[in-house]
């Protein structure tokens, strides 16, 4: 059964760091393209970033162009993103999540993805 989970999440200062991790299970990350989102209260789902699964391919929203980084790791089966210079805004729940193993190209759009994790919390305050 493909799962994927994220953790990593907290508080944080503005300014401060996290990194989020996306483990997957039942399946082998390395064949799907890779996608980071995010919903605050009252929003809809935001994509932030994607990494294609061929040539690693990265995207970024202009909302975290320049303080988030996508990255994979194939051998432990894991996605990550690192989120720099974090603000009060950026304050949401954080899903990752896979397109079908069919599609290769990077995407944004929350329809284009198929299997989501749990989410993890994430919250900006002093």
């Amino acid at each position: 059964q493909l799962q994927l989970v994220e953790s990593g999440g907290g508080l944080v200062q503005p300014g401060g760091s996290l990194r989020l991790s996306c483990a997957a299970s039942g399946f082998t990350l390395d064949y799907y393209v890779i996608g980071w989102f995010r919903q605050a209260p009252g929003k809809e789902r935001e994509g932030l970033s994607c990494i294609s699964k061929n040539d690693g391919n990265k995207h970024y929203a202009d909302s975290v162009k320049g303080r988030f980084t996508i990255s994979r790791d194939n051998a432990k089966n894991t996605a990550y993103l690192q989120m720099n210079s974090l603000k009060p805004e950026d304050t949401a729940v954080y899903y990752c999540a896979v397109r079908s193993r069919l599609f290769r190209s990077c995407t944004l759009s929350t329809t284009d993805f198929v299997s989501w994790g749990q989410g993890t919390q994430v919250t900006v305050s002093s």
